[in-house]
């Protein structure tokens, strides 16, 4: 720490806010001047002046001077104006407003930004569903083989799982898009000034009444961390999936050139290093989460300095989450499939054994508990699983172990040395498990159908949500200028 002053100062957080904050002030201003609190010639000068202020070259160079990001902006306004006119800038506000609303500002657009990746990354996910279809794999249940399944499947159980990321985002979206502009210090102001004006100039969707509470919330912020450590959940699983399967033990991708690293010692290896900091990065979010849980959760109403320690950790929140979904999107992009040993793998650990329980239930009545045991039997005597066992060998096994437990061989019962056949054929056991949500080709193909017009719908919301922040901040940006051209025509 260099000076005591540079303990309370947030300035990567108030680099995030500048530009937002430019807005809040300029869209405070048009109001200002539209209810008679401010003169037209005031109105003028200060826009003029905010114009001027809103460049990189500000934020580099005259932002570290000060405390934070809003006495910036004020302080060399009146520098370069006079405080007589200068200092009417802030009238009927308090920085504790104009902090809340510039952070909503802000981070309503990376949000805007992350739901556009997420988008993306399931367009990508069902573009590999689709062009798996006939990819089988093994499926798994403790990492150990289970069943036999389609890639397609897998993919398509990421892309849903996306889709639910895509809903908490786009709901938290709505949460932070409200106006807290007007509360002022947390009492509201004595001036007559038109919160529903500045909402709509800076494109909120509604006003966030209560004048108290407007300053002194950030349950959003625990909202969009909550959202993102969901995402980030997801994104890990997905790479942790990638890092298993692209080990020589499992064989089953190639991750991109650009996503993995070498050694500087073993020059064979190819370290999956991105997904690997996905993964990692994870942790960090959950971090980001509980340390705003633990600064908001004994806050008293309203306004407290601790809330400053929120903005930084939403920031490495959003960043994360951001640039995770990002990467993630061109390391599934780019992978490359060996369908050979996934096909293979699929054979491995007699994963139809559920096939055949069900078809000795189907052909011969016994429960399905009877014929889990009958099968467990056959799998610990190792006739199952010998690679040159044939299907009558099978047939009489599951006969033996039949008469044992009920009395009665299975093949008198119905069960066929052609039905045993079928239920140990792993297309076929796929293609019976076609009901709702199944992987069976029929279902597979009506699943991604459904999932790319749900795509569809969603990337026309999120279209529909940026045209509207953007068509109000033009309305904003066609208000300053010509309120700013006030001096000029009356002059004339």
């Amino acid at each position: 720490m260099k000076t005591r002053k540079d303990y309370i100062l947030s300035l990567d957080a108030d680099r995030w806010l500048f530009h937002a904050d430019m807005l809040v002030d300029k869209a405070h201003v048009v109001m200002l001047k539209e209810r008679g609190i401010i003169k037209k010639q005031d109105v003028v000068k200060i826009l003029n002046c905010l114009n001027k202020m809103d460049s990189d070259y500000f934020v580099d160079h005259a932002l570290p001077s000060y405390e934070d990001v809003h006495t910036a902006i004020e302080s060399v306004l009146i520098k370069g104006i006079g405080e007589e006119v200068g200092g009417k800038m802030h009238t009927g506000r308090s920085r504790n407003d104009k902090v809340a609303t510039s952070i909503r500002l802000a981070l309503r657009d990376e949000l805007l930004g992350i739901i556009r990746n997420v988008n993306e990354l399931r367009s990508v996910l069902l573009k590999k569903a689709n062009e798996n279809i006939d990819t089988v794999m093994p499926g798994y249940t403790h990492l150990q083989h289970a069943q036999p399944t389609i890639l397609a499947h897998h993919f398509l159980a990421y892309t849903d799982a996306f889709a639910r990321d895509f809903l908490r985002i786009m709901h938290a979206y709505e949460l932070v898009n409200v106006s807290p502009l007007g509360a002022a210090a947390f009492a509201s102001t004595g001036f007559q000034i038109d919160r529903e004006r500045t909402a709509k100039l800076l494109g909120f969707d509604s006003v966030l009444e209560n004048s108290m509470d407007a300053v002194s919330s950030r349950d959003f912020a625990i909202d969009v961390i909550s959202c993102y450590a969901n995402l980030m959940t997801n994104l890990s699983r997905l790479a942790e999936e990638i890092i298993l399967w692209s080990s020589s033990e499992f064989n089953f991708v190639r991750v991109s050139v650009e996503y993995v690293t070498g050694s500087s010692i073993m020059p064979q290896k190819r370290n999956p290093d991105y997904a690997e900091l996905i993964r990692a990065r994870t942790g960090t979010v959950y971090g980001c989460l509980m340390s705003v849980l633990s600064i908001c959760k004994a806050l008293p109403y309203s306004y407290n300095r601790d809330l400053q320690e929120v903005t930084p950790h939403l920031l490495t929140a959003t960043n994360i989450s951001a640039s995770s979904v990002s990467v993630m999107k061109s390391i599934v992009e780019k992978l490359e499939l060996n369908k050979e040993e996934m096909a293979k793998q699929a054979q491995v650990g007699f994963t139809t054994a559920t096939e055949l329980a069900d078809t000795i239930v189907r052909e011969t009545g016994v429960s399905f508990r009877t014929a889990h045991k009958l099968v467990a039997d056959l799998v610990n005597e190792g006739v199952a699983l010998k690679a040159n066992r044939g299907v009558s060998e099978v047939l009489n096994e599951l006969d033996a172990f039949s008469t044992r437990a009920i009395g009665k061989k299975l093949s008198a019962r119905g069960l066929t040395e052609k039905k045993v056949t079928d239920a140990l054929n792993i297309a076929s056991s796929i293609e019976k498990r076609n009901i709702k949500g199944g992987p069976a080709k029929r279902e597979l193909r009506r699943m991604i159908r459904a999932r790319k017009t749900n795509l569809e719908k969603d990337d026309k919301l999120v279209g529909s949500k940026g045209e509207k922040v953007r068509k109000s901040l033009d309305d904003l940006a066609k208000e300053v200028k010509r309120k700013a051209r006030i001096i000029n025509v009356m002059k004339r």
